[in-house]
């Protein structure tokens, strides 16, 4: 049978007999660049000679004078995100670092690895991270492709811009690996960044925002024609200050933090031993494919001329979810605030701590597409017996002060389970009175929403024309969906707005992100931005209806008339609300 093993004893032959490439003649031995090639290499966690993630949560990020731009919510900013992170990558000269939730292998997934093989083969050091859950696969041949390209794989350049001695490479790694020891299937990396050239600050750019690797987050399909229901996303670029040096680089803060994350005991590096060569090329063909396409072409060959303008300089804040990943699972719920308080640079915990220290904030406007509350948390902690009406709280303390909210209805969202927390839990209440809500949640809906008289009572009229607090939610009667002519999308981007301050990140505001997953973003204060941010509030709020509205109500009613799968969740939305309740299920979500 000894047949059978010649071709992988071949196989291993070969690869003994292989050598290491030869750096140039003119290459440099060059201390900086070993050091950084040492600094960026994975650790298993034996190699570990701290925990990495407590550091980084209990050391304050200091705040950081940068230039930001934002990458907007319309079809053409879709279009232009993919171009950017396509060039970003392109114009990297010494290295890349990308973490992305959903990473998937169709055209946009491919690209971005076609660009990537592109890069270590010119000599740029590539380490890229997906989730485990949110980028399922038995393989990553996708990945693996990748890897493939580090066989042919440049040298490094120093500082100054020399061929160093120091040999690009992949390194590839699946975060909370379900076959790895210490991993946690319930802690998720829902992070979005790219970092390139972090280490250098004068070539420092660092991407981040709710928009993952996957067609549906960039306007197009899969034939390159524009996507008219993609999502409704969100990100930033942020450059350093021309003045920076390491420790005021926002590109080199991003680089320390994607090696933290990049290590953490639980993550699983990936490696070869057959050759994916046919996986590296299909990605390279599938870069050319999409460059080829004349929707992308048109911003791809203006995306210079996009990126020389419109960055304001802002003070930035990075922030994270790190102590999710340290808190034990069991007690998440019941320890909540403590988990904060561990966590100095808790994007959650910094909000929190805002609302109460900062007074005289006039306008405070968030945007999320799963929206949940955060103070239901604290009933497990035996601070409050019943959800606690923050809002109202808030607006008490701040006379003249307002609150909006934008999130999706039951037409443009894509996860019933969250929608139905929403309409059922977070906008209630915020807005009633327990009589009202205990109303509003009978299942009968000949008595709520089929009801004319509750709907034309006083009491409803007042909680849905409330003079300081509004919720919106994307969508309309008239969708196309619905047998009109407006095409709405799914909303998902995540950020807020107070007066001349503002976030933009990963988090949801849901529970999961509240208690189980990393999440990642950036605080960010100054007037020029805030009125940025500004103007894609009200794009996204002029095609959303009012929550309670009769044009909400409307689009329920043909929702649920029309039937199918979002016409039986919408109907049965109540029923849904309590038993993720009732079965503390609504803490996953």
């Amino acid at each position: 049978m000894i047949w059978k093993l010649l071709p992988l004893l071949a196989v291993l032959s070969l690869a003994a007999c292989s050598t290491s490439p030869v750096p140039p003649s003119q290459a440099v031995e060059d201390a900086w660049t070993s050091k950084q090639m040492e600094d960026r290499r994975w650790r298993d966690k034996d190699e570990l000679e701290r925990d990495y993630i407590k550091l980084a949560s209990e050391s304050e990020i200091p705040v950081q004078d940068a230039l930001v731009k934002v990458v907007g919510t319309s079809t053409d900013d879709a279009i232009r995100s993919l171009a950017t992170k396509i060039h970003l990558i392109e114009q990297a000269e010494h290295s890349i670092d990308l973490t992305y939730y959903i990473f998937t292998p169709d055209i946009t997934g491919d690209a971005i690895l076609g660009a990537l093989c592109q890069a270590v083969k010119r000599g740029v050091d590539v380490r890229i991270m997906v989730d485990s859950l949110g980028s399922l696969s038995m393989e990553h041949g996708d990945l693996k492709g990748l890897i493939e390209c580090a066989k042919q794989a440049g040298f490094v350049k120093t500082r100054a811009g020399e061929i160093s001695t120091q040999q690009a490479r992949v390194q590839a790694v699946v975060f909370n690996a379900l076959t790895a020891a210490g991993g946690k299937a319930n802690n998720r990396s829902h992070d979005k960044l790219l970092v390139i050239d972090g280490a250098i600050p004068e070539k420092a750019w660092v991407m981040t925002g709710g928009r993952n690797v996957s067609l549906h987050y960039y306007g197009l399909d899969e034939d390159g024609e524009r996507d008219l229901h993609a999502f409704r996303d969100l990100e930033i670029l942020v450059r350093p200050m021309a003045d920076a040096d390491i420790h005021s680089s926002p590109g080199q803060l991003t680089e320390y933090y994607f090696s933290v994350l990049f290590s953490k005991p639980g993550n699983k590096k990936l490696s070869t031993i057959f050759p994916y060569t046919e996986r590296m090329q299909r990605s390279l063909d599938e870069l050319a494919r999409l460059k080829a396409m004349p929707e992308f072409t048109e911003r791809y060959q203006n995306i210079e001329e996009y990126l020389a303008e419109g960055f304001i300089e802002t003070q930035t804040r990075f922030a994270h979810e790190l102590d999710n990943l340290n808190a034990d699972s069991s007690e998440v719920v019941s320890n909540y605030s403590a988990n904060k308080l561990a966590n100095v640079n808790s994007i959650s915990g910094l909000l929190a701590r805002m609302t109460i220290e900062e007074k005289g904030i006039k306008k405070v406007r968030i945007v999320s597409p799963y929206l949940f509350l955060q103070s239901d948390l604290l009933k497990d902690e035996g601070k409050i017996e019943r959800e606690l009406n923050v809002a109202e709280m808030w607006l008490a303390e701040n006379p003249g002060s307002t609150i909006e909210v934008l999130t999706n209805s039951v037409l443009s969202s894509d996860n019933f389970f969250t929608q139905a927390v929403i309409d059922m839990s977070t906008v209630p209440t915020v807005l009633m009175s327990d009589e009202i809500r205990e109303q509003w949640l009978d299942e009968d809906l000949s008595k709520n929403e089929e009801n004319p008289e509750f709907l034309n009572s006083e009491a409803w009229q007042k909680l849905i024309n409330h003079p300081r607090i509004t919720f919106y939610q994307l969508g309309g009667p008239d969708a196309d969906e619905l047998g009109g002519s407006k095409h709405y999308g799914k909303l998902h981007a995540k950020f807020m707005l107070f007066d001349d301050g503002a976030f933009v990140g990963t988090t949801n505001f849901d529970y999961r992100s509240l208690l189980y997953n990393n999440e990642v973003g950036f605080f960010l204060k100054s007037e020029a931005f805030a009125e940025e941010l500004e103007r894609e509030f009200e794009l996204l709020k002029s095609q959303s209806v009012r929550w309670g509205s009769k044009e909400w109500l409307e689009m329920r009613q043909l929702i649920r008339e029309q039937g199918g799968r979002k016409g039986r969740t919408t109907e049965k939305q109540r029923r849904i609300f309590k038993r993720l309740h009732d079965t503390g299920l609504i803490y996953q979500f």
